[in-house]
């Protein structure tokens, strides 16, 4: 539900042929029919998602991270679930208007101040830029604003902190179970929204996907790219933000209440706010190239994304700050070194892997990857609208390595947030278990279409790159 990049390295060139030589339909986005399987696992999904964010954050709350002690309490008669509800913290107005000032906020950077950090910033794209063709054939156009958004948001952030004091810095912290109904309300609006809007007033009907089932339809979406005007585009805006601009901020709250707390703030915290850190500010330094990555590119706006980005995002892939402020972690220096070096790694992995494909895209493969010209393997396939497509696979670099290298990096990195906090409780660990499941599941479903896809000629590429994660393992 983050940005995560598509997992195959390739150029392509296209040129039209007649109608009904077309590829199937399903080469893009999600399903047009649904089996039981599917129907299954969506309806697991909108279930048992709720209560997993609910039970994490709960935990912490009332039983400092333990995931165990809930059951056991329950099931040896010491609490009832009745008990656990009733010391919740409910919804409250302050919490209501401080949802309410963020996301206003969030919109009016979106759309309000056109990007600037493009004119200043060497190497950095923002502005308005193009993003990949639809199913239906239109290319659409995105105002890139996203790191401006983030550092307006963090130096007023700061100068709160140290000037202003209009709010404690704890602000996140101390109503964070209230906040999360709020993001939960918001969550299942706007997904809601999409589906009617889908119904009665898509953007572009043609690239809407009708599978008959409500419940389907409901999580992984029906319009593509729902808009509301010209700009305000809600795949971008409610993957980039809320979420990812508010996920460094969290972390900021959870330093601050620890600080607040013990007196001082433990090098595990600052660990994971720098690492944290430095994954969200590559993502918004490459928003304009993420308009090119599976989340864009592929899938339908629905509960998946909308539910996803305001509720699972910034509670579960924060998890590892909030149990230092319930577990503070002081690492030895060796073990901090050691952790900042693998977080540090599998950044470069991942970044290095990324920036080898976009080379090779913009040059066409007449470049030098490794010191030497890249090889690919060339290959063709059809678009729903009788266009056929001529791309080359690389197989040179990270890329000959393994066909998702740059999800390898992305663990890694992930594996480091979680051994920040030690090995008290499994807790902090759920984002590194998530993550595995999540990329293992995209490599697939990318290898997937791209089976269909390219036919025979995947087959020549998984041959030459034999490995998908992990060289002579995965």
């Amino acid at each position: 539900m983050a940005a995560f990049p598509e997992g195959k390295s390739e150029e392509r060139k296209h040129k039209s042929i007649p109608n009904g030589s077309g590829a199937s339909q399903g080469q893009w986005g999600r399903a047009w029919e649904v089996d039981w399987f599917s129907l299954a696992s969506v309806l697991f999904l909108l279930t048992f998602s709720p209560l997993i964010v609910y039970y994490f954050i709960m935990s912490c709350d009332q039983y400092h991270c333990s995931l165990t002690d809930p059951v056991i309490d329950v099931l040896m008669g010491n609490s009832h679930l009745s008990d656990i509800w009733n010391k919740t913290p409910s919804l409250s107005w302050k919490a209501a208007n401080i949802y309410i000032c963020w996301v206003t906020f969030q919109v009016m950077l979106y759309i309000l101040v056109p990007d600037f950090c493009h004119k200043f910033l060497p190497g950095y794209v923002g502005g308005v830029q193009e993003g990949a063709l639809t199913p239906a054939g239109t290319v659409n156009k995105y105002e890139i604003n996203g790191l401006q958004a983030w550092i307006i948001t963090h130096a007023l952030w700061f100068a709160n902190a140290y000037y202003f004091h209009w709010f404690s810095p704890t602000i996140i912290f101390d109503n964070w179970i209230p906040l999360l109904w709020c993001a939960n309300i918001l969550g299942y609006s706007v997904s809601t929204f999409a589906m009617i809007k889908s119904y009665l007033f898509p953007s572009n009907p043609k690239d809407c996907k009708f599978t008959g089932n409500l419940f389907y339809d409901y999580m992984m979406g029906i319009e593509f790219n729902p808009r509301i005007g010209k700009w305000f585009d809600f795949k971008l805006f409610f993957n980039g933000r809320p979420g990812i601009v508010a996920w460094t901020l969290i972390n900021l709250s959870y330093a601050a209440k620890q600080q607040e707390l013990y007196g001082q703030v433990t090098n595990s915290m600052i660990l994971v706010n720098v690492l944290q850190g430095i994954y969200v500010l590559d993502f918004f330094w490459n928003e304009a190239w993420y308009l090119k990555t599976i989340d864009i590119c592929h899938d339908h706006f629905g509960w998946y994304l909308g539910w996803g980005d305001c509720v699972w995002l910034p509670y579960l892939y924060t998890l590892q700050g909030l149990y230092l402020v319930y577990h503070p972690v002081q690492l030895s220096t060796a073990n901090a070194v050691g952790i900042l070096l693998l977080g540090l790694v599998g950044y470069y992995i991942f970044r290095m892997t990324n920036h080898q494909k976009d080379l090779f895209r913009r040059t066409d493969g007449n470049c030098k990857i490794w010191g030497k010209k890249p090889e690919y393997i060339e290959c063709s396939y059809t678009s729903v609208d009788g266009t056929k497509y001529y791309s080359k696979l690389m197989i040179s670099g990270f890329w000959g390595v393994a066909r998702h290298f740059n999800y390898t990096g992305d663990l890694m990195g992930s594996l480091a947030y979680c051994l920040t906090c030690g090995f008290g409780h499994i807790l902090p660990y759920f984002y590194i278990i998530y993550m595995t499941i999540l990329l293992t599941h995209r490599c697939i479903r990318d290898e997937h279409r791209c089976s269909s896809k390219y036919s025979k000629d995947w087959k020549r590429y998984t041959t030459a790159v034999p490995y998908r994660l992990i060289p002579g393992v995965f």
